[in-house]
C-alpha cells in the first residue's frame, strides 16, 4: 500500500457507506491495477473495496472506477453475475486514490495451475455471449485498442518474427466493420469466480466499452494462451463461435495479441519467459491459421 493512501479512513468510509463498520479485512489476490480488499462488517456482511493504487491506472482512477460503477449498475437487473456497486469515491477525496466499494460475490478464482476444462470453457463462452446480449440504456465509450503503433516492433525473443511482421501489416490495414456490442473488455479466466464448473461472478469492469464482440473473445483467448498454451484458447473460440453462430475475425485476434507487447523500453505486463513463449506461439497461430479468419 503506498504511503500516501489513507487506509484507515478508507475503511471507515466503507463502514459508513454500508451502515456497518469494518471489523476485519484480507487482501485479495490477482489485482494488477489496484489494491483489492475483502472486508467483513459488524453485521456479518462482506464487501470488496477497490483502491486504485498502481500506476498508470491510478492517474486515470476517476474514469476507471466511475466506469466500473456504471457497468455494475447497468448489469444489476440482468442475468450477468456482476458485483453490486455500493459506494464510489472517484476523485479520491477520502483515501487519496479512487475508491470503489462493491458487494462480494460467492465463488473462487481458478488456481494458476488449473487449466480450464471443456465444461468451464463452455461456461465462459456462454457467459460472454450473455454479456454481449445486454443493451445498457446509455452506451459505454468506444473501445480502445491496446495494440498501439509504437508497439509494432518485432520482439527480440520471438521465434516467429515473420508472423509479427504480418500482424503489424494486418493492423495497419482497415479494420473490419462490426456491430457495436456491449463489451466487458477485460473478460478472462482471471476475472471470473467459480463454483466447480459453474461461473458465479465476473469482476473487474473498469474497461467496459462498446465495440466488436470478437475482441472480447480474443482477449479471453489470449489470456488462456499466455497461461496455458494454444489449446484452451482455441477451444474457447470454438465454443464462442458455436454459441453465437458467428465466425472469428483474425483482425481482432491479432489486435489483442499485439496488445500484450510493451511500448519500446518498457517491461511486458506478463513478462516471464514461458509466458512470452506462449504469446509468441499464439500470435503465430492466429496469423497463420486461416480457420480463424
Amino acid at each position: 500500500m503506498p504511503d500516501d493512501v489513507d487506509f484507515p479512513t478508507a475503511l471507515a468510509w466503507a463502514g459508513s457507506a454500508t451502515g456497518s463498520r469494518v471489523t476485519s479485512y484480507d487482501a485479495l489476490v490477482g489485482g494488477l491495477t489496484s489494491t483489492m480488499l475483502a472486508l467483513r462488517h459488524d453485521d456479518g456482511s462482506e464487501s470488496v473495496l477497490r483502491l486504485m493504487t498502481a500506476e498508470p491506472w491510478r492517474t486515470h482512477g476517476a474514469a476507471l472506477t466511475s466506469r466500473e460503477r456504471d457497468a455494475q449498475l447497468a448489469m444489476a437487473e440482468t442475468p450477468v453475475p456482476a458485483p453490486r456497486s455500493l459506494a464510489l469515491d472517484a476523485d479520491g477525496r477520502v483515501a487519496g486514490v479512487a475508491a470503489h466499494l462493491m458487494s462480494r460475490l460467492d465463488g473462487e478464482l481458478l488456481e494458476d495451475s488449473h487449466e480450464p476444462g471443456d465444461r468451464q470453457l463452455g461456461a465462459m463462452a456462454d457467459l460472454l455471449a450473455t454479456i454481449h446480449d445486454q443493451h445498457p440504456a446509455e452506451p459505454f465509450r468506444t473501445f480502445q485498442s491496446w495494440a498501439w503503433e509504437e508497439k509494432w516492433v518485432v520482439p527480440s525473443w520471438s521465434r516467429h518474427p515473420e508472423s509479427w511482421r504480418r500482424a503489424f501489416e494486418v493492423l495497419a490495414g482497415p479494420a473490419p466493420a462490426y456491430e457495436p456490442t456491449f463489451l466487458h473488455r477485460d473478460f478472462s479466466h482471471r476475472n471470473l469466480l467459480w463454483s466447480g464448473d459453474a461461473i458465479t461472478g465476473v469482476v473487474d469492469w473498469v474497461e467496459t466499452s462498446t465495440g466488436p464482440a470478437w475482441l472480447d473473445a480474443a482477449h479471453a483467448a489470449s489470456n488462456l494462451a499466455l497461461a496455458y498454451g494454444t489449446h484452451p484458447a482455441l477451444e474457447l473460440l470454438q465454443h464462442y463461435a458455436a454459441e453465437t453462430g458467428t465466425r472469428a475475425d483474425a483482425h481482432w485476434l491479432v489486435m489483442d495479441a499485439v496488445g500484450y507487447l510493451p511500448p519500446p523500453g518498457k517491461r511486458p505486463l506478463f513478462g516471464r519467459t514461458d509466458q512470452l513463449g506462449r504469446l509468441d506461439d499464439w500470435l503465430d497461430l492466429v496469423v497463420r491459421d486461416v480457420t480463424l479468419g
